[in-house]
């Protein structure tokens, strides 16, 4: 039996990561680290609330087999790009590098299929320094997944997104070339990245774009 650690958990990937992992047999226990307490209640569910900035309070609590990276905010939401770096990079590197010290073989990280540490772009910089980082820290295993747009419900209510979203399923239906553009929902996202992690997985990294996302949920 296996346990999945899961950052990110409340967010519009991250809480169904965290729902199929609890209902899969392959794990037999979950631990979801969190800013705020989850709405998911399950015996095999442990849920500590943290402070991301305080490292050494919960760094050693950090131990499984699989950890599932779905940590991450918005320009919007952060009020800044410092914030928006914070949660996006820093958070997210301080806890696989936890892992990656407390002997977790595995990490499934959501990146972007325009991530790049030369990226003249903040948000495809920051995403490819987070792919160059989890690169660096020795995992058996390391999965990126880069999606397009992933859509679900937001707090923030992104009424600008939704519409583009609808946009680009009508590009990806009606332009050729454009089917890599077409928007993923949260929940499929999740699905497909929980599928993926319980069925045989050779050792050494792994890239899966937005066509081979969707052949996990065959």
């Amino acid at each position: 039996m296996h346990t999945a650690i899961v950052i990110g958990a409340t967010g519009v990937t991250g809480k169904h990561i965290t729902r199929y992992l609890v209902k899969s047999d392959y794990y037999s226990k979950v631990v979801a680290f969190s800013r705020r307490p989850l709405p998911e209640k399950s015996g095999k569910l442990i849920n500590h609330v943290v402070d991301f900035d305080d490292i050494d309070s919960w760094a050693n609590r950090v131990k499984g087999d699989d950890l599932f990276s779905a940590l991450g905010t918005t320009l919007k939401q952060a009020g800044s790009k410092q914030a928006q770096y914070k949660v996006d990079y820093t958070y997210q590197a301080n806890v696989i590098k936890a892992a990656a010290e407390n002997g977790v073989k595995r990490l499934f990280l959501i990146s972007s299929p325009s991530a790049s540490s030369l990226s003249p772009f903040f948000y495809n910089r920051m995403k490819g320094e987070l792919d160059n980082f989890a690169a660096q820290q020795g995992f058996a295993t390391l999965v990126y997944f880069k999606p397009s747009v992933i859509e679900g419900d937001r707090p923030d209510n992104r009424i600008g997104e939704k519409i583009g979203g609808a946009f680009m399923h009508q590009l990806a239906d009606w332009v050729p070339g454009m089917a890599t553009m077409r928007p993923i929902s949260g929940e499929q996202l999740a699905g497909a990245m929980v599928n993926c992690a319980v069925h045989p997985l050779p050792e050494g990294v792994h890239t899966f774009h937005l066509g081979e996302i969707f052949r996990f949920l065959r």
